[in-house]
Parts: C-alpha cells; structure tokens; sequence
C-alpha cells in the first residue's frame, strides 16, 4: 500500500485547491478517484479518502455555522429611541434605525404587555364574547382574550384564567398551553399565549370598566368555522388560534 506522510498534507490540499480553481469540482473527484484506484494511500494511518470526507463536512459544517451567524445578526440596528407616548397599556417609542444596506430612517413601535387568548371549547360547541371594538366601530364576535395592564409576575396560565373567567364567568379544571404567538410584529411587540380551556363550569363573571357592553355567546363550532371562513368573524388572534388548536387537535389522535 501507497503511504502519504502527514506532513504531506498541505501538498495534498494545494494540489486539490489548484484543480479546484482551474478546472472545477467534476476534477477535484477525478483526481480523488484515480488516487483511490492506484492503491490505499494513507495519511498518518487513516485512508486519503475517509481523510478527504472528514474534511468536506467539516467544511459543510463550517458554512452552515457561517449562515446561521449571518441569520442571527440583525439587519437593523437601532440608533436612538424616544418615547412618544405611554398609558397604563402601552408605551409607543420612535427608533432612529440603520438598515444593513447603509439606509437610516426611523421605526415606529408599540409595546404591550404579553396577553393570552382562551378557546373554552365544550363538546361540539365553543364559548365567544361579542363587544364594540372602538378602533374599527363595529362589533365583533371573539375569543375570550386579554393582556395586563402593566407587567405582572403573574403566569400566563394565571392570566389566561384570570381573562376566563372575567369575560365569561367560566372556570376550566384544566388549562392546555398550545403555544405562543406575536400578535402583529410589523408594529407592535405583544406576545399571545394560546390556551384551551376544558372541563368547565361556571363561577359567575366580574368584567373590567371597559367591558361594559361584552356578551357571551356559546354557539356550535361548525357555525364557528364557517362565521370565520365568511367574513363574520375577522379577529386575526381569534382565526390564528383556532388554527393552532386544529393542528394540536389531529395530532392527538
């Protein structure tokens, strides 16, 4: 057997890399080939190709850290920040930003507390409140959902059975955590955590000042479906959570 000593290496690598930049990939396999079939060339005790194959995915692994690095970076980096306005719900902040491609400009942001979102599903049948929503004057048939007014220690679980029950006057023994969404990051930085809400039963309701005008409705979830696939029912939060629940619900089958 053909023997290479190790510090025949770099002669090695410079002969692969001179073909490389000549001629292309289809020799750099040729010239591996016909150094395979001349005989069992070793490189300090290990085969020149098991050598070669430790090496490329080094090299594969090398790149993909190279883009995950490149991902993780931001492209936009803030400058400077002010806040314009604040109220015990939210604050509105304008950044001064730099686009990656050398572009200033400024970025409008709104920042809320995390909220939750509560799909209190009973048989074939769902729990929604309707209330006026002043920002679009309509309104609108929901899922029961809610934020706190400022940070809170607070769990999201206990948030999420706080909203329960101050908005339909329900309690569930048990409360399934189906993930986390972000509301509308365009603009706003508010987290919504998902929750099913089983085994209910009622407690009686205290709902906040804001909620004056909320009525609860329990109506089939076949009539459900179709308010939201007709247009009845456009609550972005109230559509995406009802997705997550149907992807967990076929997956537990």
């Amino acid at each position: 057997a053909g023997h290479l000593e190790p510090f025949g290496l770099a002669g090695i690598f410079a002969e692969l890399l001179a073909h490389l930049a000549q001629v292309g990939g289809a020799r750099i396999f040729g010239f591996v080939d016909a150094m395979a079939e001349a005989g069992d060339f070793l490189l300090g005790g290990e085969h020149i190709l098991d050598v070669l194959d430790r090496i490329g995915a080094g090299l594969v692994d090398g790149q993909q850290q190279a883009y995950d690095d490149k991902q993780a970076m931001p492209s936009i980096t803030t400058l400077a920040s002010r806040e314009v306005y604040r109220n015990r719900w939210m604050r509105v902040r304008e950044d001064e930003i730099l686009r990656s491609n050398g572009q200033k400009g400024i970025y409008g942001v709104v920042d809320k507390s995390d909220s939750a979102i509560i799909l209190p599903v009973e048989g074939d049948r769902v729990w929604l409140v309707e209330q006026f929503r002043y920002t679009i004057q309509e309104r609108a048939l929901e899922l029961p959902q809610g934020s706190w007014e400022e940070d809170s220690a607070e769990s999201a679980e206990e948030l999420a059975r706080g909203e329960l029950q101050e908005e339909t006057g329900l309690h569930a023994a048990t409360m399934i955590h189906l993930g986390t969404v972000w509301i509308a990051y365009g603009f706003l930085r508010q987290r919504q955590h998902v929750f099913l809400a089983a085994d209910l039963r009622p407690v009686g309701n205290d709902p906040d000042a804001e909620e004056h005008d909320l009525t609860l409705h329990s109506i089939s979830i076949a009539d459900f479906e179709q308010r939201m696939l007709d247009g009845r029912i456009r609550d972005n939060c109230t559509i995406a959570a009802w997705g997550i629940y149907r992807m967990w619900r076929e997956r537990q089958a």
